[in-house]
């Protein structure tokens, strides 16, 4: 009896003392980002069986549990997402708003005193240093639509810049996760099932980084393994493996980045992903910026240009000059360019002209040769020259080609 009665006093200590060791780990780890504070679970041993019933033989440690609520952690992971997605968009839209709206490099500026010049050379059509203004403020006005544009293609090349490097970071850290996988399963066979929590709340940090780079589903596996999700479904880590993101320029446009994972059933194969299915975190914003604001700006701005030059050339053509000759265009606009589809036929050739400035709108043109019919809405203008420089895009299916 004696000695059951040292049994289950040492047993009581040892569990004591697991839970002192817990509650210090604990403490320690109280500014450790992702640390979820553990508890020891105990349980009462198997009792004695004797002729006047079960005696008991004290307590041990059954596991260490992670205080953790998965639905929680869930709502925490997707605030955190549309928070990355928000910020990474406020960033970018607010050099836009910074840019046109400057009261003094801004468009409204160099328009104004455009505007002005005009009205002092219609007030004043015989004054020569009139006339010089007008002309100064022309070209300080094709300066500046000019130079917006310029800023234009530097954010934009700077969008694809952060969503190449952002790409990089979800590699690394899909990579870290499907490792601390594979360390989960290991650590969780060699203790006979027993949780381990440490590379648990490691593993669910990396994933809270990942959903601050992109909104991510993540299913849970019998094993202890996460398997990862983006976009509509697309795999990034299955237990132990990856699937590589990458970045390459658009078939469509050279100067725009798109996103797509390395096929694992055909090395070197890369499927490109819709950008409407990238949703959430850092690269989301980024994704949403570019083609929901930087596009659409970037056409406006060259809508204005074009309208603001051919309305002017149409006017100006009516009027005279000072000796009487006929009025010629006093804006220059610039031929539109047109930019060819990726595994198009390069024999093939498609012009492109404006004729009616009033039916342009703000969105792209995609030009697509199908049985010899052309489908498709307005490209992106970009200025130009004194004017705007609409690229056109031109996609051939098949074997047709354009005429």
């Amino acid at each position: 009896m004696g000695s059951g009665i040292f049994d289950i006093s040492l047993s009581g200590l040892n569990a004591a003392q697991a839970g002192l060791l817990t509650t210090g780990h604990n403490i320690s780890n109280a500014s450790t980002p992702g640390f979820n504070r553990q508890q020891i679970v105990q349980s009462s041993n198997i009792p004695q069986a004797t002729g006047s019933g079960f005696i008991g033989q004290g307590v041990h440690v059954a596991t260490v549990k992670r205080i953790y609520d998965q639905f929680l952690a869930s709502q925490v992971l997707q605030a955190q997402t549309q928070s990355s997605q928000l910020d990474s968009y406020y960033t970018q839209i607010q050099q836009l708003d910074n840019m046109l709206g400057d009261p003094n490099s801004g468009l409204s500026p160099a328009l104004q005193s455009f505007f002005q010049g005009v009205q002092d050379v219609a007030a004043n059509p015989a004054s020569v240093p009139s006339r010089q203004a007008l002309l100064s403020n022309a070209q300080l006005l094709t300066a500046r639509f000019q130079g917006l544009n310029q800023r234009f293609t530097e954010i934009r090349n700077g969008v694809n810049s952060q969503i190449t490097s952002s790409v990089g970071e979800i590699n690394s850290l899909a990579q870290q996760i499907a490792s601390m996988n594979q360390n989960i399963i290991l650590a969780g066979v060699a203790t006979g099932g027993q949780p381990a929590n440490d590379l648990l709340d490691q593993r669910d940090a990396l994933l809270t980084q990942l959903n601050q780079k992109i909104n991510t589903t993540v299913v849970r596996q019998s094993d202890g393994s996460y398997n990862v999700f983006i976009g509509n479904g697309q795999a990034l880590v299955v237990g132990a493996q990856t699937l590589t993101l990458k970045t390459l320029a658009s078939p469509d446009d050279p100067a725009k980045t798109m996103i797509g994972y390395v096929s694992a059933g055909n090395v070197g194969s890369v499927v490109m992903i819709p950008e409407s299915n990238l949703q959430g975190g850092e690269l989301g914003g980024l994704l949403a910026f570019r083609s929901g604001t930087l596009d659409s700006m970037q056409n406006a701005l060259g809508r204005v240009a074009i309208g603001l030059a051919q309305t002017f050339n149409d006017q100006h053509r009516l009027g005279q000059d000072m000796n009487g000759a006929i009025g010629s265009n006093f804006f220059t606009a610039p031929v539109p360019k047109v930019i060819s589809v990726a595994g198009n036929n390069p024999a093939s050739s498609i012009a492109a002209s404006i004729s009616n400035v009033g039916t342009l709108t703000t969105s792209d043109l995609y030009v697509d040769a199908a049985v010899g019919q052309y489908l498709g809405q307005f490209c992106r203008a970009a200025v130009g020259g004194r004017t705007a420089d609409p690229r056109w895009h031109q996609h051939y299916r098949g074997h047709h080609q354009c005429q």
